[in-house]
């Protein structure tokens, strides 16, 4: 009968949870900000007809009662190498043929509501970090197409600039496969001298892996003063066995196709097409695969992409809002924008135009972020950095008071070492960047840094461990930043955060609104200057094959035609912040450290996050990210363990899977209950919170 007692009595216990104190330090502020300034949301490009489906006068109500006052204008087409004509009215450089670089104008007779990329069809990736419906065409199969590099990173265009940046064109030939030649179809300008290497390393299916290894040019593999046209090099005696193969160009010849006259077409290197394999002989046994799609050529990475193109160019399937339907919309809400400004497949002219529009149309904008995702794009940081500075010049001398920055990091951890020039080592990618800005004693133009932030890659996984995980990345990554050498001083923006970048049935769980709130207060509390959600807009589910899941960053699920259906936890989260934990506006709140511990040791399951609101208000923000254990948890000051930071009557907001419980049904998934939190006035001088659930404890009025 005793172990019996003794089992029951056990069982109560677990199911009573810990009992945690969340000590306040009232001494000194970690952080001061106000909602207004750092809390946002994003809007993007989408597809054919979507903006007319998602810009509705409910939908549109529905965003801004999330309290998300801050916008940021993303660029799907700078994702999906093509060029942006942010104003459908503009000129050609080759007006003639309705081709070459093009500038949009700096007004328009007519609102602009709706605006389209133009593919590229000098593009030199086979992937890309949109649709993936574009192709290379260094192994299309067609020597009438050709790859070029960006001609803005041609010392030859920029006399401020000497320095060289050599380009570079990676194959990944699927599988290890035996090389020892290359035969190079060269278009102009070509490359009068580079190097062919082999990759000796660990094979991976993805450069973005960054295996250790290192690039070895082949005996015969240091080529200078060929004069271009169809080459075909022996590379080796005997054939190496890898996996990928680089060629590094290294001097151009400055030769324009078809005698073209604009600077442009002749600054740089281009390549009509490529063929790599074994020698017998005289003939070449190629083991690439030429083709015009992912599925049906081998995988090719291109440092660059030169941003001519033409009218027939148009991609009527990437739709992005124009400037002046956003700012009709309401959605920016009086505050300014971050607005971008393509780098990688634009002209400066064409950025600084932009900010003449806007200038010119009386829309507010603070930051101005340059380029998004170089990293994904494998761009070198040298190479970044060249065009930051070109772009800098420009857009300053139109608003000399605009806050410039970027790089808009697809992630601050990710480093695609295998792309660089440099053998694949050297300093880290913030490091030399920040190296190329001082030599031009141009750290001044650098005035934010900003990534994205979707850390769990693995949406398959446990999502206890990975919301176990997710304030240390955060501060780890935070941490790396400040190493590379960026100064403590330099606002930190995420410019999108969301559970993962794919489909996760987390993102629609709870689990999704504990990641939300938990990385808004840690960041807040890191000293962070703006985070702008990603799934702003309405949407449906997504499907994750490799687990059969369905899922997507959002606010509000809806139909096709984005007629919201529903919220989803992420929204309740949202609305508990701005609308409970914080007070809406511009005012300062002051953030203060709180700190769980639980039997004399820190709770790290728990987060605790203290402000003193502009109304003089303790509040305190809650999240038990353990999915099995409650929190019985009492706020007290740290040095005061007697005092309780809120006495008396107060209120209490509650959010656990007693109001919000995910029903997975494939495409059909759907909350239920799908309740806002719990929301009761108390004298009570503690809170139990549930597994996986947060709260907000408040002073009242």
């Amino acid at each position: 009968m005793s172990r019996i007692l003794a089992s029951l009595l056990a069982c109560f216990v677990v199911s009573a949870g810990a009992q945690t104190t969340v000590s306040v330090d009232s001494s000194r502020p970690l952080a001061t900000f106000s909602p207004a300034q750092a809390l946002g949301a994003g809007i993007d490009g989408h597809g054919h007809g979507t903006l007319r489906d998602i810009y509705t006068p409910p939908n549109i109500a529905a965003m801004r009662s999330a309290g998300l006052d801050r916008l940021t204008y993303r660029l799907r087409t700078e994702l999906g190498v093509e060029a942006w004509h942010w104003n459908p009215a503009g000129r050609w450089s080759d007006s003639a043929h309705s081709r070459g670089y093009w500038i949009s104008d700096s007004v328009s007779g007519t609102p602009i509501t709706l605006t389209h990329g133009y593919r590229l069809p000098r593009r030199g990736n086979t992937i890309d970090q949109a649709d993936n419906t574009g192709y290379s065409r260094i192994d299309d199969g067609d020597t009438a197409t050709f790859w070029k590099s960006n001609p803005y990173l041609d010392p030859a265009l920029d006399a401020s600039d000497p320095t060289p940046h050599p380009q570079w064109v990676i194959v990944d030939l699927g599988s290890v496969s035996r090389v020892n030649s290359i035969r190079i179809a060269w278009a102009d300008p070509f490359a009068t001298d580079f190097r062919v290497q082999f990759w000796r390393g660990d094979v991976v299916s993805d450069i973005d892996e960054s295996p250790p290894g290192r690039w070895i040019t082949f005996p015969r593999g240091d080529v200078r003063e060929i004069r271009g046209g169809d080459l075909q090099l022996s590379l080796a005696d005997s054939a190496v066995p890898t996996r990928f193969v680089r060629l590094i160009l290294t001097a151009s010849s400055h030769t324009a196709v078809g005698g073209a006259r604009d600077p442009r077409d002749s600054a740089g290197y281009a390549i009509r097409e490529l063929w790599v394999g074994r020698r017998a002989g005289a003939s070449l046994t190629d083991v690439l695969r030429h083709g015009t799609s992912r599925q049906t050529q081998s995988l090719i990475y291109a440092s660059s992409t030169d941003p001519w193109h033409r009218a027939s160019d148009i991609d009527l399937d990437l739709e992005q809002p124009g400037f002046d339907r956003v700012a009709a919309s309401g959605l920016t809400s009086h505050e300014p924008m971050m607005i971008p400004v393509p780098v990688l497949f634009s002209t400066p002219e064409d950025g600084a135009n932009e900010l003449r529009y806007l200038v010119h149309r009386g829309y507010a904008f603070d930051r101005v972020e340059l380029g998004e995702e170089p990293d994904g794009q494998y761009v070198t940081p040298e190479d970044y950095a060249a065009l930051y500075l070109r772009w800098a010049r420009a857009l300053h001398g139109i608003a000399p008071r605009a806050t410039l920055g970027g790089p808009s990091f697809q992630s601050p951890e990710s480093r695609v070492m295998m792309a660089w020039p440099e053998d694949s080592v050297g300093a880290p990618w913030m490091t030399r960047f920040l190296g190329v800005l001082q030599r031009h004693r141009a750290l001044s133009e650098y005035g934010f840094l900003s990534f994205e932030w979707y850390p769990f890659d693995d949406v398959c996984a446990p999502t206890a461990s990975q919301l176990a995980s997710a304030p240390g990345r955060l501060a780890e990554a935070l941490r790396g930043l400040h190493e590379q050498g960026v100064a403590r001083t330099l606002p930190f923006v995420i410019a999108e955060y969301g559970y993962s970048a794919f489909a996760s049935r987390a993102e629609v769980g709870i689990e999704g609104a504990l990641y939300d709130a938990d990385l808004v207060g840690h960041f807040l509390s890191l000293g962070g200057a703006t985070a702008f959600l990603y799934g702003y807009e309405p949407t449906y589910l997504d499907h994750e094959p490799r687990c059969d899941a369905w899922g997507n960053n959002t606010l509000f699920l809806a139909t096709n035609t984005r007629a919201i259906r529903m919220p989803v936890a992420a929204f309740h989260a949202i609305r508990l912040i701005t609308h409970d934990w914080l007070e809406l506006g511009s005012a300062p709140h002051a953030m203060y450290a709180a700190s769980p511990t639980s039997a004399g040791a820190p709770d790290s399951l728990l987060s605790a996050f203290a402000v003193k609101r502009p109304d003089g208000k303790w509040s305190v923000l809650l999240v038990n990210r353990d999915a099995k254990r409650s929190r019985t948890v009492r706020l007290r000051f740290a040095d005061n363990p007697n005092a309780a930071v809120i006495s008396g009557l107060h209120d209490e907001w509650l959010f656990s899977r007693a109001q919000y419980r995910w029903i997975p049904d494939g495409e059909h998934g759907h909350p239920r209950p799908d309740h806002p939190p719990r929301h009761r006035r108390t004298r009570a001088d503690q809170i139990r919170l549930p597994p996986y659930s947060l709260a907000v404890v408040r002073e009242s009025y």
